[in-house]
Formats: C-alpha cells, sequence, structure tokens
C-alpha cells in the first residue's frame, strides 16, 4: 500500500513536471506584430507620395510647364531652336523690328471725272486716287505699280450702261451691235521691250436697244508672280459706255506670298 502511495506521488509529481514544460513550451514571445504593422504603413505612405509625384508630373506636362522650362534651363539649345519662327526672323532682320509692314495691296475705284472720246478702240482707265486703297504699293497714270515681288492676285470689274435720255449726240451712235471688251494688262520690267502683255482678257458683243435702259458687267481676276517695278492696268473698249459708279468698275490687286 505504501508502494502504491508513493508511486501516486510519483505520477502527481510528473503530470506537474509535464504541464510545467508544456507551459514553459508554448509560452508565446515576443510579438512581432507592431513590426509588421509599421512595414506595411511606411510601404504605403511611399507608394502614396509616388503616386501624388506622378500625377503632379503628368499634369505639369499637360499644361506645357515642363517644356517651357526645360526650354528655358537647358544649356545646350541654341537661341533658335527656343525662339518662335516670327521673334526669331526679327532677331535675324533689324528691319523687321517693330510694328510689321501691311501686305502689299491695292484697291481703286474709277476715276469719275475723266471723259472719254465716242470710239470702240481700246482705252486705258485712270482711278480715283482720293478714294482708293494703296499699300506696300503706288499708282500713277493709271498703272498700279508694285513694290514687294511676289505672288499677286490681280483683279478688275467694268461695267457699262446706255440709256437714251434724249441727246442727240447719243442717239446718233449705234449700240445694237457694240463690242464691251475689258483687257487687264501686264508691263514686265524684266522684259526689253515696252510692249504690255495681255494678262486676262473678258467681254461680249452686246445687241442693245437705242431706246431703253442697258447694263452689262465684266469681271475678273488671276494670280501672276509680279517683280518689284512690274505694272498692271486695264483698258476697255468703247469707255465712254462705263459706269463711273465705285461700286460699278473698280481694280486692284492683293499679295497672296512669296
Amino acid at each position: 500500500m505504501a508502494a502504491t502511495h508513493g508511486e501516486y506521488r510519483t505520477y502527481l509529481r510528473n503530470t506537474g513536471d509535464l504541464e510545467t514544460g508544456q507551459q514553459q513550451r508554448f509560452h508565446p514571445g515576443p510579438s512581432s506584430e507592431p513590426t509588421y504593422r509599421s512595414l506595411l504603413f511606411g510601404t504605403l505612405a511611399v507608394m502614396g507620395l509616388l503616386q501624388v509625384a506622378s500625377s503632379v508630373a503628368i499634369l505639369l506636362h499637360l499644361t506645357g510647364y515642363l517644356r517651357e522650362v526645360d526650354l528655358s534651363t537647358s544649356p545646350h539649345r541654341s537661341m533658335e531652336e527656343v525662339q518662335p519662327e516670327p521673334v526669331l526672323n526679327a532677331l535675324k532682320d533689324p528691319a523687321k523690328k517693330g510694328k510689321c509692314k501691311p501686305t502689299p495691296s491695292a484697291h481703286l475705284p474709277i476715276k469719275a471725272s475723266q471723259e472719254f472720246p465716242k470710239k470702240a478702240d481700246s482705252v486705258l482707265i485712270n482711278w480715283d486716287e482720293v478714294h482708293s486703297t494703296v499699300r506696300n504699293m503706288s499708282y500713277q497714270n493709271g498703272k498700279l505699280f508694285v513694290m514687294v515681288s511676289g505672288l499677286y492676285y490681280v483683279y478688275a470689274k467694268t461695267c457699262f450702261r446706255y440709256y437714251n435720255h434724249g441727246d442727240s449726240i447719243q442717239a446718233s451712235v449705234d449700240v445694237s451691235n457694240t463690242q464691251l471688251i475689258q483687257y487687264v494688262f501686264h508691263q514686265s520690267i524684266r522684259q526689253n521691250s515696252n510692249k504690255p502683255a495681255v494678262l486676262m482678257k473678258t467681254g461680249s458683243t452686246m445687241r442693245w436697244d437705242n431706246t431703253s435702259y442697258n447694263m452689262y458687267c465684266a469681271q475678273q481676276g488671276r494670280a501672276i508672280y509680279l517683280d518689284k517695278g512690274d505694272a498692271v492696268f486695264v483698258n476697255v473698249s468703247n469707255a465712254w459706255l462705263l459706269d463711273k459708279e465705285a461700286e460699278g468698275t473698280y481694280f486692284g490687286a492683293i499679295k497672296m506670298g512669296n
């Protein structure tokens, strides 16, 4: 019986040691949760900063700020690469600084005070200098002179009209078979001959009635390269029939390019 009691005590002791060992074995060590949490928050913060920086860079690029800063701060870019073309041209040519010259152009209405003989021959038309607009071109004695070489658009319109209001002189003129022709001439400074060349021609043969109001208009235009010093002018047949209103008879040119 004593042996049995001693074995029981030994069993209890062994059981207690086993529980103590298990407790020591499975006792949790220092927790690593704060370390992982700090690492996670740090990673998220870095990713957030990178995303914000990328968004700001894209926004600045779209607004052109980065490109302007790059052009203005790059030490290897020449002035020709940075400056826009108009500014660059002005820098190269000091004469172009300041206000640019207007485009060469002219619009000339007919001179109402001129008189034409009652003949069918082609006659040069004179234009009204007072009410005309001439820029970087010159006008003299019915001719428009070019001051800047280039490609020009030249145009002309002439209107003819006739009404027999009892004038014995007009009544004596037969207008039943009248040729109304408009010529635009080009006088080139490069040609040795002074004879101008026909640039444009249009018109019609009108069968008018001597007792009623009659009217006819001829209009034409074209592009042509003109040198400095060239001249253009307009001739018409039966010029005595011209309509002397500025809205009906005029002549002009405008520079389109080089």
